[in-house]
C-alpha cells in the first residue's frame, strides 16, 4: 500500500470517526443534560455503581480478541468465527456470574434496589458480546462510515426512551433501559449493516493464536478497567451514593473530550499502523503527527473545560449539580494526557508487544496504589489531586517503554506538545477571570467561549503551529473539495 493511499485512508477514518464520536458526544450531551435535570445525583450514582462490574466483565468477554483480529495481517473468515464463539461462551458465564452476584452486591453498598438492576443489567454482556467481531471487522477495514451510522440511530433511540422514562417517573430505571436499548439497538444495525454470519466453525490453532496476542491485553485490560473503577468503590463504599453521582458526573463532562479523542486516535491509528509496523522511520512519523494534531485540541479543549467550569455545570444541568465543579476541573486536569497514554501504548500493540503492555500495567497500579489509600483515609479530593501527580508518572513510563520500538521517547515527546500547551494555558488564563464578573452563569459562559476560542486561533495563527496548520489545511481542502463537487452539480 502506498504512503499516499495510506495517508488518505487515515484521513477519511479520523474524519468519519471523529463524526462517529462527535455524533454519539452531542446527542449523549443533549440526552445527559435532560437526564441530569430530571434525576438525582443519587440515581446516577446506583448505575456508577453497577458500571463497575459492567466494564469489568466486558473486558473478560472481549479478551483482547478484537485488537488480534484487527492486527493480524490475514484473518479468515475462521478466526473471526472462532473468536465470536469464543465471546459469546464468555458472555453467558460473566452475565450468569453477574445476575448471582446481584444480592453480595447490594448487601457491600448496603442498597437493597441494586439487586434487579443488577439481574437486569446483566443482560448488557451478552448483547456487547454479539458486536465485538462485527465492530472489529469494520475498524479492521477502517470502515467507520457505517459505524457513525450505527452510533447516531442507537443514541438517537435509546436517548428518547431514557428521557420517556425519566419523565414518566421511573427514576433509574430509565437509566438502565437507556443502556440496555443502546447496546440492542447497536448490535441489531452491526449485523445488519456488516452482512457477515459466523461459519460453523472453531479452530483450536486459530484460538491459541489469538489468545497467545490477546491474553496480554485480558490481563491488562483487567488490570486497568478494575483499577480505574476502584476510584467508584471508594467513593460509593466510603461515601454517599450522591457523592459517586456527582464524581461520575465530572468523569462524564471531563471524557466528552478526553475520552472521546483517545477513542478517535486509537480506533483509526491501531489498524491504520498497523500496517507500516515493518518500516520504523515511517511509523515514527506517523505517531509524530498524531500526537503534535492530537494533544493540541486536547489541552485547548481540557483546559478550556477547567476555566468554564461553574458556568458548564450551572447552565447545563444545575444548581443542584454545583458540588461536581470542583471534581470537574481536578479530573480535566487529570485526564487531559489521556489520548498521550492511548497513543505511547498503542505502539506497544501496533509492535506486537502485548508483553511490554501487560508488564507495564502492573508498574503503572503499583504507583496508583497512592491516591487510593487517600481516598480511603483522607479525602476524595486527596485522592484525585494524587491520581494528577500519578498520571504524570504512568506517563514517562508508557513513553519510556514505547521508546525502544520505534526511537520516539518522553523528551522528544514533551517537546513536540510543548507549543500547544503553551497555546491552551494562556487561554485558560484569559478566560477564567471572565467567571469571576458580576453577571449571570449564562451570560458569562458565551463570553469565555468566545474569547477562549478567539484567542486559541489567534495565537496557533501567530505561532504558526505545526499541528494548527496541518488540521487547517487538511479542512480547507474539504471544504475546496465539497465547494467544487457542489459548482459541478450546479453547473449540470
Amino acid at each position: 500500500m502506498s504512503t499516499q493511499t495510506l495517508k488518505s485512508q487515515t484521513v477519511r477514518g479520523m474524519g468519519w470517526s471523529a463524526i462517529d464520536n462527535v455524533a454519539k458526544l452531542g446527542i449523549s450531551f443533549l440526552v445527559g443534560v435532560v437526564l441530569a435535570r430530571l434525576l438525582s445525583p443519587d440515581e446516577y450514582g446506583l448505575i456508577g455503581i453497577l458500571t463497575i462490574f459492567i466494564s469489568v466483565f466486558n473486558a473478560i468477554v472481549d479478551s483482547g480478541f478484537s485488537n488480534a483480529l484487527i492486527r493480524k495481517k490475514n484473518a479468515t473468515d475462521v478466526d473471526f468465527s472462532t473468536v465470536f464463539y469464543t465471546n459469546l461462551a464468555l458472555s453467558v458465564v460473566m452475565a450468569g456470574g453477574l445476575f448471582l452476584l446481584a444480592n453480595p452486591i447490594a448487601k457491600f453498598f448496603e442498597r437493597e434496589e441494586l439487586v434487579p438492576l443488577t439481574r437486569v443489567l446483566s443482560s448488557v454482556v451478552i448483547i456487547n458480546a454479539l458486536a465485538i467481531v462485527q465492530r472489529a471487522r469494520l475498524t479492521r477495514n477502517i470502515d467507520f462510515k457505517t459505524q457513525t451510522k450505527i452510533t447516531i440511530i442507537a443514541t438517537i433511540i435509546s436517548g428518547a426512551i431514557g428521557i420517556a422514562m425519566a419523565v414518566k417517573g421511573f427514576g433509574v430505571w430509565a437509566l438502565v433501559w437507556q443502556q440496555i436499548s443502546s447496546a440492542a439497538t447497536s448490535t441489531v444495525l452491526l449485523w445488519v449493516f456488516n452482512r457477515w454470519i459466523p461459519k460453523r466453525v472453531f479452530s483450536k490453532s486459530s484460538f491459541r493464536e489469538m489468545w497467545s496476542f490477546g491474553w496480554k491485553l485480558l490481563a491488562s485490560a483487567l488490570i486497568d478497567t478494575t483499577w480505574k473503577e476502584i476510584y467508584q468503590v471508594v467513593i460509593g463504599k466510603c461515601y454517599t451514593p450522591a457523592t459517586l453521582g456527582l464524581y461520575t458526573r465530572a468523569q462524564q463532562f471531563a471524557s466528552i473530550f478526553s475520552s472521546n479523542l483517545s477513542s478517535i486516535v486509537s480506533r483509526v491509528s491501531y489498524p491504520v499502523l498497523s500496517k507500516l509496523q515493518d518500516d520504523i522511520p515511517l511509523l515514527r512519523e506517523g505517531y509524530r503527527r498524531i500526537i503534535r494534531t492530537v494533544m493540541l485540541a486536547a489541552f485547548v479543549l481540557m483546559l478550556g473545560m477547567v476555566a468554564t467550569a461553574k458556568a458548564l455545570i450551572i447552565c447545563l444541568i444545575g444548581n443542584q449539580w454545583i458540588d461536581c465543579v470542583p471534581m470537574l476541573q481536578i479530573v480535566c486536569i487529570s485526564m487531559m494526557f489521556y489520548p498521550l497514554h492511548s497513543i505511547n501504548l498503542n505502539i506497544l500493540q501496533v509492535s506486537g508487544r502485548s508483553d511490554l503492555f501487560l508488564k507495564l500495567e502492573i508498574i503503572k497500579k503499583c504507583v496508583a496504589v497512592g491516591p487510593v489509600l487517600l481516598g480511603i483515609f483522607v479525602g476524595i479530593y486527596w485522592m484525585l489531586v494524587g491520581s494528577v501527580f500519578t498520571g504524570f508518572v504512568c506517563l514517562y513510563l508508557n513513553s519510556r517503554y514505547s521508546k525502544p520500538l520505534i526511537g520516539y521517547g518522553f523528551g522528544d515527546q514533551l517537546k513536540d506538545i510543548s507549543g500547544s500547551f503553551s497555546v491552551a494555558i494562556t487561554m485558560a488564563a484569559v478566560v477564567w477571570p471572565i467567571s469571576l464578573l458580576p453577571l449571570s452563569e449564562y451570560a458569562i459562559l458565551p463570553i469565555q467561549f468566545v474569547v477562549g476560542a478567539a484567542i486559541a486561533i489567534l495565537l496557533c495563527e501567530w505561532k504558526k503551529l505545526p499541528e494548527y496548520v496541518e488540521v487547517k489545511g487538511i479542512v480547507m481542502n474539504f471544504l475546496n473539495s465539497k465547494l467544487r463537487r457542489n459548482k459541478s452539480i450546479n453547473f449540470e
